[in-house]
């Protein structure tokens, strides 16, 4: 019979530490990468150094090992833990006869596969180009192939690296020009719902954690149609990148806005984080962040460290946070519990979801007052506005208006003062 699996491309992985306490974490995160973009890591190796060789990254003893260790083991590629210069790579292809990817690129090409919206297409692509930008070189062109040609044939060479360099820079403008546009048009139903004043909650936190799982667990408790809402959930590193939105509508007449967002990883390259900066806009929008946390991962501690960064680099800083500790159902601790401000929990588990969706509650509506309202029946505007931007408790239509038990946020309070009984 003949087999039609498709074989793993053999991975080698290996990094330099300089010292950093957390690199063997790091190792692991790259091997765990490694296998999402369907590699086989079939060995590795480290070198301890004060700081990286700046044209081939190891020294060239650790060159020489690798290139033994990977050839001994069928090794087709070598990953290596940090963003290399074009010219480290070059010389390591030459001395190893490995194809070389560093660890943005490998992001990246998992990324590529993960796109599926136009949006994160875009992104993707943008971020892509901007790696590839300053890792031309002449050597890549025919025309600076030719040997003995003397001035004229390099000029032609550079002539060729310079139309490749305008081409990648007008995709690149192109792309920012597309981005921009789906942004306005992201910004414009963010804006619509930024006037319903309604609580914007958003789940964060390192990649295959489980965010996408507990949306879809809100929804089934709380959401009539949650089949047709439910989000796409799979063990896998990065199975979204998109920004998933939705209203969740809880039992006691509250109810938030809920978006689901793209993972975090150590060491995400920057050019992606600016790229996604607009698909993380609902994050630095909402009023509260759930950050949820593998509880079952040794590596917890670092994942959240690696979240907060994040978190920084894109601008949000001083947003109330949840720390919900998922995948309780791994461990032998008791759960559902509140651990201080946070929770540790199941996403699969019903228990664990009204746990954790009353938790959401004392948090976001915490400045949040029940009040009771008088309306005229004329006002069919501001009952509109109630109905649209309230947690309506109890109506009633009497002879003298309309009479309303409801809680308001601040600003509502405000608005609403006049109709206060």
């Amino acid at each position: 019979m003949i087999d039609n699996t498709p074989h793993k491309t053999k991975a080698y992985i290996a990094g330099v530490n300089l010292n950093d306490p957390n690199f063997d974490y790091y190792l692991a995160e790259l091997a765990n990468l490694a296998e999402a973009a369907n590699m086989e890591v079939v060995g590795q190796s480290r070198q301890n150094l004060e700081h990286v060789v700046a044209g081939t990254y190891f020294g060239l003893g650790k060159i020489n090992e690798i290139k033994d260790m990977a050839r001994s083991l069928r090794a087709k590629v070598l990953i290596l833990n940090d963003e290399l210069t074009p010219v480290q790579i070059r010389n390591l292809e030459k001395m190893t006869k490995l194809r070389i990817i560093d660890r943005t690129e490998l992001i990246l090409e998992i990324f590529s596969s993960r796109a599926r919206t136009k949006q994160a297409k875009l992104q993707v692509q943008l971020a892509r180009l901007e790696y590839e930008l300053p890792r031309l070189h002449p050597s890549e062109n025919n025309l600076d192939q030719q040997r003995g040609g003397g001035f004229a044939n390099r000029g032609a060479g550079e002539s060729k690296l310079e139309l490749n360099r305008r081409t990648i820079g007008k995709q690149i403008a192109v792309i920012k020009k597309e981005l921009k546009e789906i942004a306005g048009q992201e910004e414009i139903k963010a804006k619509r719902r930024n006037q319903n004043h309604i609580p914007k909650v958003a789940l964060v936190g390192y990649t295959n954690a489980g965010k996408s799982t507990t949306m879809n667990g809100l929804l089934a408790e709380y959401t009539k149609e949650n089949g047709e809402k439910q989000v796409f959930v799979k063990d896998m590193l990065f199975a979204t990148l998109d920004t998933n939105v939705r209203r969740i509508e809880l039992n006691n007449n509250f109810s938030f806005i809920l978006s689901d967002t793209v993972g975090f990883i150590s060491k995400l390259p920057h050019n992606l984080i600016e790229s996604f900066k607009a698909t993380l806009q609902e994050v630095k929008d909402a009023d509260l962040l759930i950050n949820v946390v593998d509880a079952s991962d040794p590596n917890m501690i670092q994942m959240i460290r690696t979240t907060q960064n994040v978190l920084t680099e894109i601008g949000v800083k001083n947003t109330p946070m949840i720390t919900a500790y998922n995948k309780a159902d791994k461990s032998e601790r008791h759960y559902p519990q509140i651990e201080g401000s946070g929770i540790l929990y199941s996403a699969i588990d019903p228990e664990s979801i009204k746990l954790l969706a009353n938790l959401i509650t004392k948090r976001v509506f915490a400045n949040y007052q029940q009040v009771n309202l008088l309306l005229p029946l004329s006002a069919g505007k501001p009952l509109a506005d109630l109905h649209e931007n309230a947690q309506i408790i109890a109506e009633n239509y009497r002879a003298d208006g309309v009479h309303i038990t409801a809680r308001l946020a601040p600003e509502k309070q405000q608005q609403f003062q006049n109709y206060i009984i």
